[in-house]
């Protein structure tokens, strides 16, 4: 069996599971955000449920449209807290503790390798970086977990990518994720676990492990996931207050496909409008002056991208009627950015500095677009009215391409910036 199979196997008491077979699988983990979970706590009491299956297994985190932007978003959070003290949650994360949902939970130690995770947002496959399987799933199919601790669903197939050679300097697990989104395209694993492999992985941050299984739902995979490692159990081993379980594929496991990637063939990239896989070269974008940069998301807003980002903003300006907006994914992330100076660079080029939000990457708040303007994002989507008017134009990058475009005011790759006399 492939890891996947292996740990909805586990999930099932099956000793084998093969794609396309139904299961009913036991949840160890389900999470809602401020605007899925109100929904699931209307399901939850529509069917009779009078407890949560446990209440250290549901997670409700409000990342969205916090800190609340108005009456309606208000009233959202207000459900969720109301429900964590009826039911005694252990983890519902107040605005001062929480962040991102995708960055926090992995952060907190609450997901674990071999578990098995849904949550109502479709990026909780970001947790497979892990050795995870994690799926997104409606907010019904969310309530109905809250109250059972299980879900059915059917098998997926596997698709293995595996990557090989040596990165070039700035590409990061962002180009990489972006590159195979334009290869294989937004439909190209559909209900499909895009299972990453090969040395190139290997040699990944869980930095850049997260964004790769973060945005396996943008070509349509049901779950994306990483054998976990050395790397993994050295991020785990600190965090983990429970028993995990490591799993691999079995050499003979079937895959619907295989396809293998040289990465010093790949260059840093960007995703034009309006779908994430139109992609380019950033070298081949041409000039594209852009209103607004965003650096952050549950893509890339972990410490590592803030670090890469300072690195070309240190001693720059930002162009002139530029906005740059820089959100830590986490309050963590956000503390130690300030112990090591970056937040002081962020400012002194001018960007502001948000709090832990997912904001304009949903076109909520903290940076939504007016009718004409171009963003450049770290974010994972940019389809039409996705950061504000139908009108404006989201492109995609990873944070060096972001920041070196905000000191420029086009789309530019780092070197523009960083090269004597720029």
């Amino acid at each position: 069996m492939t890891i996947t199979e292996k740990i909805l196997a586990a999930h099932t008491g099956k000793k084998y599971v093969s794609p396309g077979d139904l299961i009913d699988a036991r949840v160890d983990l389900a999470l809602g955000n401020d605007i899925t979970a109100p929904l699931a706590i209307e399901a939850f009491e529509r069917i009779g449920a009078k407890k949560v299956f446990h209440r250290d297994r549901v997670v409700l985190v409000p990342d969205h449209f916090t800190p609340a932007k108005d009456i309606l978003s208000a009233e959202q959070c207000q459900v969720l807290r109301r429900f964590a003290k009826a039911h005694r949650l252990s983890h519902f994360f107040e605005i001062g503790e929480a962040g991102i949902e995708h960055v926090l939970l992995p952060e907190k130690g609450l997901v674990l390798p071999g578990d098995l995770v849904i949550g109502a947002d479709s990026h909780t496959c970001t947790y497979g970086a892990l050795g995870a399987f994690s799926t997104g799933v409606g907010s019904t199919d969310l309530g109905a977990a809250m109250a059972t601790g299980r879900l059915w669903l059917k098998v997926p197939e596997s698709l293995k990518l595996i990557y090989f050679g040596k990165l070039k300097p700035w590409v990061s697990g962002k180009d990489l994720i972006l590159f195979t989104i334009g290869d294989i395209g937004v439909d190209g694993a559909l209900y499909q676990a895009m299972e990453f492999s090969g040395e190139a992985i290997r040699a990944l941050s869980m930095a850049s492990r997260f964004t790769m299984a973060n945005m396996a739902i943008e070509a349509g995979g049901k779950n994306g996931i990483i054998e976990p490692d050395g790397i993994t159990l050295n991020y785990i081993k600190p965090r983990a207050k429970r028993s995990y379980r490591l799993y691999r594929s079995d050499p003979e496991a079937h895959y619907a496909d295989v396809r293998e990637y040289d990465v010093s063939r790949i260059n840093l990239q960007v995703a034009l409008p309006h779908i994430p896989s139109n992609v380019k070269d950033v070298r081949e974008v041409g000039r594209i002056e852009i209103d607004q940069v965003v650096i952050g998301s549950c893509t890339n807003g972990h410490l590592e991208d803030l670090r890469v980002a300072a690195r070309i903003l240190r001693g720059k300006k930002i162009a002139p009627s530029l906005r740059l907006i820089v959100i830590p994914a986490t309050q963590e992330i956000f503390r130690q950015a300030l112990r090591e100076g970056l937040i002081e660079i962020f400012l002194s080029a001018g960007a502001v500095v948000s709090p832990a939000t997912c904001g304009p990457c949903l076109g909520g708040h903290m940076g939504v677009l007016a009718e004409g303007e171009r963003a450049l994002a770290t974010t994972n989507r940019n389809f039409r009215g996705r950061m504000g008017h139908a009108e404006s134009e989201i492109y995609l990058s990873g944070p060096a391409v972001a920041a070196a475009s905000a000191v420029k005011g086009r789309i530019c790759h780092p070197e523009e910036v960083l090269r004597k006399g720029a």
